[in-house]
């Protein structure tokens, strides 16, 4: 062997042994989005129009071709509390106003504290992109306009979503920093998602851990929020369940085949203030967040696990590994929850 080719065999076998920096996703960002794909997931991070979490119907699990059945994945609405706003109802206008006593809401009486609802009326984010050496982040950050007599605008939401590669499933958090104080103060999201259906055609059963599994066909008529299917910590002043996990099982709407369970789970249970599954011409997904005493300037949300699984006894696996936690930091340097 000339000594040109030992020295190109000795630098080929220095790097075989040596990790290379993982490059097992791209993105790509125009105006309207981000798009990401890592080799497990792809998925969509809206810039303009219905924005916050993953664009409905973008993430894509590339092990079984499925993609999630909704509006979006980890979508932000507005802050919230308990109690009327009839004293002040005249007053409202927006988002603000909170009706009471039907399908979309129910009967608890709640109120808005801040709004607008940010998916529909924020219209525009300015989502950022976090390249680390096995993960893509992408964090985003906006203050609500509006709030009722009394209360403060300028509360800060911060998302973040982390896609580690190799992995069907994304980490997320939300957070708020509070321009306002209150007793019970939370936020509305939806989590994992809605489910669009046509009667149970993209899905196949349920799953709620503080329940068990309901089959597609008790979603084919609408019912309210707190008709059947409903979380709430403080009523009962029952324990947290073990786990958070909100589930459905995808189901392919031309041939009626199973796929994987798209799962959201909160990794501290304590953080879920009330939960619902209801219908109303969809499935609609909703967890509110906090519900607990804020002061001006506290800090309060959750994180999250929110992607593909094959079984339950997975998804168990996975939550189990990372519970306990309520917050998720990021940088180029790496991804921890807190």
């Amino acid at each position: 062997m000339t000594p040109s080719r030992a020295l190109l065999a000795i630098c080929l076998l220095a790097l075989a042994g040596t990790p290379a920096r993982a490059q097992s996703y791209s993105v790509t960002e125009s105006p309207d989005a981000i798009d990401l794909k890592t080799n497990a997931l792809q998925a969509s991070i809206r810039k303009q129009g219905y924005v916050s979490g993953v664009a409905g119907g973008s993430l894509v699990d590339l092990k079984t071709g499925f993609h999630d059945a909704g509006f979006g994945l980890d979508i932000i609405d507005w802050i919230m509390e308990p109690g009327s706003d009839s004293a002040y109802r005249s007053q409202l206008t927006g988002d603000l106003p909170y009706d009471i006593g039907n399908l979309v809401h129910g009967n608890i009486q709640k109120r808005t504290v801040e709004g607008p609802q940010i998916c529909t009326k924020a219209q525009q984010v300015t989502p950022h992109v976090i390249r680390g050496k096995d993960f893509v982040a992408v964090q985003t950050s906006w203050q609500y306009t509006t709030a009722a007599p009394g209360k403060n605008t300028g509360t800060t939401w911060t998302q973040n979503l982390v896609f580690p590669v190799g992995e069907r499933w994304f980490i997320s958090s939300d957070s708020m920093l509070s321009a306002n104080e209150g007793d019970a103060l939370f936020f509305r999201q939806d989590m994992p998602g809605h489910i669009k259906h046509t009667k149970g055609d993209t899905f196949s059963e349920i799953y709620l851990s503080y329940f068990g599994k309901i089959p597609a066909s008790e979603f084919l008529s609408d019912f309210a929020p707190d008709q059947k299917f409903l979380y709430q910590r403080t009523p009962a002043g029952n324990p947290p369940p073990q786990r958070m996990i909100r589930a459905y099982h995808l189901r392919d709407p031309k041939t009626g085949a199973d796929g994987p369970w798209l799962a959201g789970m909160t990794l501290n249970p304590a953080d879920v203030y009330e939960a619902w599954c209801h219908q109303r011409g969809y499935v609609c997904f909703i967890q509110e967040i906090g519900g607990r005493p804020v002061k001006r300037g506290d800090s309060f949300g959750a994180a999250y696990i929110v992607g593909y699984f094959d079984t339950i006894p997975e998804m168990e696996k996975v939550y189990d590994q990372y519970s306990g936690h309520s917050a998720l930091a990021v940088s180029e340097n790496g991804w921890h929850l807190q």
